[in-house]
């Protein structure tokens, strides 16, 4: 008779991926981005009881792992959006006019940057360079970079991404 494996919850599963990040670096306290970089790969974010079980695991204080999850813009404290924009604040897009494109976008969708929509749908976010600049003003819409915006292109590419 074969035994068949357990049944493992969504959450058992989110939780062996970290443990698995922090066993193959040894439990170090270097590996700290990485394994918040699973953290939020398996939750969508860095939520505060994932953030303790870390600085646990690595014997490390939690105000040194909230620093560094506050630290760099690639991680998120709460869920994001179904959707992302990140809109390009650089020296290049910022001449070239992000600044309109950051004002519609917030005065259209009632948030500012680092706020989700009221349905879930759109996360409104800024970077300093996308490293885009001969499209400027540029932005990444969901996974792709979109460059050459204005106000009216950009609104017309968040269309269709709420519910209501």
């Amino acid at each position: 008779m074969v035994k068949s494996a357990p049944v493992l919850s969504a959450e058992e599963k989110r939780r062996r991926m970290i443990i698995a990040t922090m066993r193959k670096n040894g439990y170090a306290p270097d590996a700290l981005i990485e394994t918040l970089h699973t953290v939020q790969s398996a939750y969508g974010y860095l939520d505060a009881t994932e953030l303790r079980f870390v600085a646990n695991e690595l014997h490390i204080p939690p105000s040194l792992v909230y620093g560094v999850a506050t630290f760099y813009h690639a991680f998120t404290l709460k869920p994001e959006g179904h959707h992302r924009c990140i809109l390009c604040q650089g020296t290049a897009c910022y001449i070239k006019g992000s600044p309109a494109i950051l004002r519609a976008v917030t005065k259209a969708y009632h948030i500012t940057p680092g706020e989700t929509t009221e349905d879930g749908e759109i996360s409104l976010l800024t970077a300093r360079c996308l490293g885009s600049c001969s499209l400027a003003p540029a932005a990444i819409m969901d996974e792709d970079v979109v460059g050459n915006l204005t106000p009216e292109r950009t609104l017309a590419a968040l269309e269709g991404w709420t519910k209501s």
